[in-house]
């Protein structure tokens, strides 16, 4: 398989995937190298709101537009870690910096940030991540687990969770309902 390049990607769970990690998932891939991908699921929430999250990690938090927000399911990697996909990409302690406009950042810097002054008030925020070793996804790629597009940052930033998936299978011109759970090898 010739190299791909996956960085600022959504991986895209076709029908068949039977990982209940996975199934159903949208993944934003902040990272992607000779190394390995590492990326978020954006499309999971779990029982707990920001303002819940905030409490429990007994941080500031100003009520605002973000107080109900969902905190995501990022993947089964570190699912005792916060991970905050956000927009600008800002100067944080502890940022990988996906483009010159988003950024994933695992220090406590911007939750202060985005839970006392609403910056950055573009935020995803996850527990866990989703991580592939050399190889790993490309590998996955081709037995057909995943469909890739570029990422839209409407979609990750502006759409309800709900919409994501579809709106990202959209970018493609495929409707989920019409999607086959098993691809054909030529």
């Amino acid at each position: 398989m010739a190299a791909i390049q996956l960085t600022d990607h959504f991986l895209i769970a076709m029908p068949a995937m039977e990982d209940p990690y996975f199934a159903r998932s949208l993944v934003y891939v902040a990272e992607h190298n000779a190394q390995g991908a590492l990326g978020v699921i954006v499309n999971r929430p779990i029982d707990m709101t920001l303002s819940a999250l905030f409490q429990r990690i007994e941080m500031p938090f100003v009520p605002g537009g973000m107080d109900n927000s969902p905190v995501f399911f990022g993947g089964p990697v570190q699912t005792d870690r916060g991970f905050v996909l956000h927009r600008p990409l800002g100067k944080w302690q502890s940022t990988l910096a996906v483009n010159s406009e988003i950024g994933l950042t695992t220090s406590r810097d911007v939750l202060e940030s985005a839970g006392q002054a609403g910056y950055p008030s573009d935020i995803v925020v996850t527990l866990g991540y989703s991580g592939w070793g050399s190889g790993q996804l490309e590998h996955e790629i081709g037995q057909n687990a995943w469909l890739t597009v570029r990422a839209d940052p409407r979609i990750l930033f502006d759409l309800p969770y709900e919409e994501r998936l579809s709106s990202a299978l959209e970018l493609l011109g495929v409707d989920l309902a019409n999607l086959a759970g098993q691809a054909g090898h030529a």
